[in-house]
């Protein structure tokens, strides 16, 4: 399993949008970040995630979904379909046509995939991300987005950094997760569409018929 708590973040303040805020600054940066994710409380995003490490490479391509509080699903639909829904509560991962389903707590998570929950929060950046700053050195892929630089608290132990590309408007366009092993998980995200209709039934894993669930997710 390819891993999830972090993903969880007004228009950009007139400064940062007419490009008045000095591009060393990363307190305005953060700050528009903030304001942009925690007025929504939904939000739907294609999706492709890249690993590489070890000799392996691979990309997968689906759909996200999130939904205040704590609520995301991804679905992958390339190469294979697989599963991963959390309620908040609990967080399943299931691949069609395996007989086991994955189950974990929540709050026991510490898949890669979690930076994004912390977007569905009512937080700030700078909390999350310790050693925040601009990362200067780091081209971002689209002209005249912003690349932040930190290390999120709570994967300390298991990530060396992580790089978020950040739009004029305070999306985050990509993420990228450089763990202690010297592996890369690279996030980037298309097509956004804020505060859109999502049942909560949508963040909810009923097992298919013979489908066993066990306790405990492995690392992939």
């Amino acid at each position: 399993m390819i891993r999830a708590r972090f993903i969880w973040i007004a228009l950009v303040t007139g400064g940062l949008a007419s490009g008045a805020v000095e591009a060393t600054d990363v307190h305005p940066l953060a700050q528009a970040v903030d304001q942009h994710y925690n007025r929504i409380k939904t939000l739907r995003a294609d999706f492709t995630e890249s690993y590489r490490g070890a000799g392996v490479e691979r990309t997968e391509t689906g759909t996200l979904w999130l939904k205040k509080p704590g609520k995301m699903r991804w679905e992958y639909r390339s190469p294979r379909e697989k599963l991963f829904v959390s309620d908040g509560k609990a967080a399943w991962f299931y691949l069609p046509g395996d007989r086991q389903a994955r189950r974990m707590d929540a709050r026991k998570l510490d898949d890669l995939r979690s930076p994004l929950a912390f977007l569905l929060g009512k937080t700030k950046l700078e909390n999350e991300l310790q050693g925040i700053s601009i990362a200067a050195d780091e081209v971002p892929k689209v002209p005249g987005n912003v690349v932040l630089r930190g290390v999120p608290k709570f994967l300390a132990e298991r990530v060396n950094q992580v790089l978020l590309e950040v739009t004029a408007g305070g999306e985050i366009a990509r993420i990228v997760v450089m763990g202690g092993d010297e592996a890369t998980t690279e996030y980037r995200f298309s097509n956004q569409q804020e505060n859109i209709a999502v049942k909560d039934a949508d963040f909810e894993f009923a097992a298919p018929p013979g489908v066993e669930v066990v306790e405990g997710m492995a690392r992939q």
